[in-house]
């Protein structure tokens, strides 16, 4: 095996953990969101997991198509909007996951400010 195919190998396998690493760290966050958000309900660990992968999804093309990334600390106001309409949008995607309007407003802060102590680079 050349060292150029070793590099792929290797960079592949670094991607997929990064991946995996953003998910974990993502419900993590999501968790605690709800835990401290009123009017905002995650059913069970699955629903959990379900939602923390349509969250990445849904940020990732947020920033595909319009470049600004779905963070209440990410881009001020327009993140914090972001970040309030994606956790809001989800529950018509994730079965088990509800959450009011003024509760995603509230979710948004409570997420962004989780999400600034959990180390790691959250972005693709």
């Amino acid at each position: 095996m050349s060292e150029v195919d070793t590099n792929r190998t290797q960079s592949g396998t670094s991607t997929a953990w990064q991946i995996i690493g953003r998910l974990v760290a993502s419900a993590v966050v999501l968790a605690i969101t709800a835990f401290f958000t009123p009017s905002f309900t995650i059913n069970n660990i699955w629903t959990l997991a379900i939602a923390a992968i349509v969250l990445t999804v849904i940020d990732y093309l947020v920033v595909k198509f319009t470049g600004l990334h779905a963070s209440p600390f990410g881009k001020g106001f327009v993140g914090f909007a972001l970040a309030a309409i994606t956790l809001y949008v989800t529950q018509f995607f994730v079965a088990g996951y509800s959450i009011s309007w003024m509760a995603a407003i509230i979710g948004a802060l409570i997420y962004g400010v989780v999400d600034y102590f959990i180390p790691g680079n959250q972005q693709m």
